[in-house]
Order: structure tokens, then sequence, then C-alpha cells
């Protein structure tokens, strides 16, 4: 239907290296040394999942612009310079001018330490990379060219030393994700079914500021669109999805909630049939991710469609197609750069603290990411879903225990999107039985102190929680959004 091209998985790094030109006729083959470890850079750079576009070794003024035009025309979304010696940074800055990407630059020293009574002016300048670094971090400073840094070993070392390499470069893996992450986001399309949730006023959320600061395309779809989707699916694919749903969760008896009831076979039915549907409104939309909500009315269609929708959505957030409740589009976009991280990223927000244990519980009434779950997900059929209408299947799990995190997506006053994020882990004990997500989640604060700072920094009342401690990661990636992100904890 729709002739889109889906984005690539990885991000485009423009890769160059730099030395001065005047040095090549005084000291024989240092060139060809700073080019081989140049190599080496670019190697790992491509086993990280990074495209390498390089620009070879820039040594004046004039190749550093011709390298500047090559990272333009090959749109990079991340600009590597790698200081092999000392250079001038007039024949650095043009190569960053032409394409505005964030660079990242590497000081990358060969040797641990240098046999100093004994090092000629040739083996120093190999290894003098440290020189030229505040030098252009001034040039970019004062040209507001966004720039990190990254110091270490080139290469590995004996003893204690090489936790210089390991660290440096484990920092350079976590960039090159964000800035897969970042891509990913830059060409996604969210799909917008419906409206927000009425009176949610953290929820509203302006198109354009997603397009302008993130990329992102929001594709607005009717009820119509899934509609007609779930009328056009046949009776094969139907059995089908209902056999991949009895495969992934578990169906389980109404609960002690008044509101639980039996997972009949009309209700499986009608889940698989809207799923069934989801799955060609994603694929004919192209779409990379899904937030949605519809009120209905009398129980009519659009009211019978938007109670149908969980377990097809929770099976799409599996996939890497996130989908969030109740219209937050905010969220929907935290939940995919959670995925992209590797984290998961399920649909929550804070259901109640407990004083005693000291932990949070967290949830959502679906849909959920059921590949993060701890166990296998459960499926339950209740009479009514809580301040919304129709009845139908729901989705119940707990967030696999150990380390968590959970990032949230919220907008300033100004107009500006803005990230809030803490690390925590998911502990083991009971929950509720009603239907919904729910996990105990224990933060570095206290249950009310935590929720006081979280608050505090202007956040909405829905986050993507994912496994694992994703932090560092996240202040990378914020860093290449040019996005404010506040860390509680």
């Amino acid at each position: 239907m729709h002739p889109f091209t889906p984005p690539s998985t990885s991000a485009r790094i423009g890769v160059f290296g730099i030395g001065l030109a005047a040095y090549w006729p005084q000291f024989e083959g240092l060139k060809e040394r700073l080019e081989g470890y140049q190599r080496e850079v670019e190697a790992k750079l491509a086993e990280m999942g990074g495209q390498v576009i390089s620009a070879g070794l820039v040594d004046t003024a004039p190749a550093a612009q011709a390298a500047g035009d090559l990272f333009a025309r090959e749109n990079v979304d991340l600009i590597v310079c790698y200081v092999g010696t000392y250079a001038t940074s007039s024949q650095v800055l043009p190569a960053v001018q032409r394409r505005k990407a964030p660079v990242l630059v590497l000081n990358l020293q060969p040797s641990p330490s240098l046999d100093y009574p004994n090092t000629d002016t040739a083996e120093w300048l190999a290894n003098c990379c440290a020189c030229c670094v505040p030098e252009i971090a001034n040039a970019f400073a004062r040209s507001r060219v966004q720039f990190n840094v990254v110091s270490g070993l080139l290469q590995p070392a004996q003893g204690t030393a090489n936790r210089y390499y390991d660290r440096a470069w484990a920092e350079i893996e976590e960039w090159v994700l964000a800035a897969a992450v970042q891509h990913q986001l830059s060409y996604s399309r969210i799909g917008f079914l419906g409206h927000t949730y009425p009176g949610m006023l953290d929820m509203y959320s302006d198109f354009t500021m997603h397009h302008a600061q993130l990329g992102v395309h929001v594709e607005v779809l009717e009820m119509d669109d899934l509609h007609s989707r779930v009328d056009a699916a046949t009776s094969d694919e139907v059995a089908a999805k209902i056999a991949e749903i009895e495969r992934t969760f578990q169906v389980v008896e109404p609960g002690r909630d008044k509101i639980s009831q039996p997972v009949t076979e009309e209700g499986l039915d009608w889940s698989a049939r809207v799923a069934c549907g989801l799955d060609r409104l994603v694929a004919d939309f192209a779409l990379n991710g899904l937030t949605y909500y519809y009120r209905g009315l009398d129980g009519n269609r659009n009211e019978e469609l938007g109670a149908g929708l969980i377990v097809g959505n929770s099976l799409l957030t599996a996939r890497g197609i996130p989908a969030s409740g109740e219209g937050d589009l905010k969220t929907c976009i935290a939940m995919l750069a959670m995925d992209r991280l590797g984290a998961g990223g399920s649909f929550t927000e804070f259901y109640a603290m407990d004083f005693v244990d000291d932990f949070v519980l967290m949830g959502h009434d679906g849909p959920g990411h059921i590949a993060i779950a701890e166990g296998k997900p459960m499926l339950r059929g209740l009479g009514l879903f809580h301040g919304k209408r129709g009845y139908g299947l729901s989705v119940e799990f707990k967030v696999r225990t150990g380390p968590v995190t959970i990032l949230g997506m919220t907008q300033t006053a100004e107009g500006r999107l803005k990230l809030l994020a803490a690390e925590g882990v998911s502990e083991p004990g009971p929950t509720f039985q009603i239907g919904n997500t729910n996990s105990r989640i224990r933060f570095g604060l206290d249950p009310a102190t935590f929720l006081n700072r979280w608050a505090e920094a202007g956040a909405t009342h829905h986050v993507a929680l994912g496994v694992g401690q994703q932090v560092g990661k996240i202040r990378k990636l914020a860093r290449l959004l040019d996005m404010e992100l506040v860390v509680i904890g």
C-alpha cells in the first residue's frame, strides 16, 4: 500500500583520522603507521555494527573540507575523529561542519607508557594524540559543534593498564549503539490510532514537535483503517493467530477480582482476529510503533474493537513494534528507544508504594512487552477494563527479576522533549492478580523520596520499563538527540 523502505538498523559512521602533513617527510613511516592504527579503529567500529564511511587520514585543511563533503553526501549519523597524532584544529573543523552530526573524538594512545629515556621524536609523535584534543575541543565548542571525547588505549595492554582499553572500547560501543538507536528513531513511523484518553493533560502532545525534534513521522490512523483489516482476516489467519496466542500465553482461570472472567472461545477468537488486523495495519503503513485509544459508546463497533487490542498489541511489542495505550505518543517513543537498546520496554505506570518492604509496584492494564516477562505471561478474561469501556482479554505478567531501568519522555513548558530515567531492581514477591502487568521495583531511593523527585522533574504518569542497567546508554542517546535527561537516584 505504501512504498516505504524500512530504516537500516545500524548507524552510518563517518570516520576520519588526523595528522600533520609536515610530519610525513620528516619521519619516514609515521603516516603509514597511523593509517594502520586507523584501519584497526574502523574494523572495530564495523564489528560493533556501524556502517563505516571512511575519509582516510586527513592532514590538510582542503582534505578536511573533502571529508566534510563526503560525510554530508553519505548522510552519516555520527562522525568519529580518530586522533592519530598532532594536527591543527583548522584542518579538523571543516570535516565536521558540512554534515551537522554529533562528533566523537577518539583520544586513543597506542602505548600504555613510553620508555622515556629511549623514546625518539617519531615514537613520541605516534603516541601524542592527547596533544591536540584540547585544541580541537575548543574549536568545536566555539563553533557550536556537539562533541564528546573518549580517552584510553588503542590496543590491549598488560596488567592494570588494560582497564583503560576495556573502558574506552566499552564506551565507544555504547556510542555506536546510541547512534544506531538515534538513526532508527529519526526514520521511525509511529501510528496514532484514535485519540488520547480524554483529560490526561500530560499525554497531550504536539505531533510537529516530534517531527521537528526527533525526525519521527506520526501517521494519523482512523479506526476504520483497522476495522477494514480486521474484517479482512481469513479463517486460516485467525486459526494461526489463536495457535500463536496459545503457545505464547498461559490461559488462567478467573482470579479473586470480581471483574475477572473465564477466557472464552469467543473472546479468544476476537482477540486473534483483531491481532491479525493489527499485523496488516503495521505492514500496510510500515509502522515501527503504535499508540492507540478510542472510547467507543454503548457497545458500538469502535468500543468492541478498542477492547480487543491488548493481546495483539502485546504480541507486536514483543516483536519490536511497541504499542502504548491511552494515546501516549511520548511513551511509545521511549518504549521504542528502550527496545532498540536491547532492554525491552513495557508500557508501565506507578501503581502503589510499599512502605514496609520499600518498593514501588509498577504496571498497566496492557499491553506489555511479553518478551521480558518473568515466566510465561498469562491471559486473563476481564468483565470490564477499569476506566475504559468494553470487556475482553487482558495480559498479566511480571517483568523479569533483576536489574531494570525506567525511561520516561515528557516535555517542558518551552515545548522541548525531555527524558527521565532511573535504574532499579525487579524483585520477586506477590503482585496483583487483576489481569494487569505489575512488578515490584526497588529503586536506589526509598519509595517516597523517589516519587517526590521523579514527579518534581515534570514527569508524565507512564514510562517504558526495561531490563538491565541502561542509564549509561541512555545518557549517550540523549546527548546525540540534543535532549535534556534527568536521572533520578
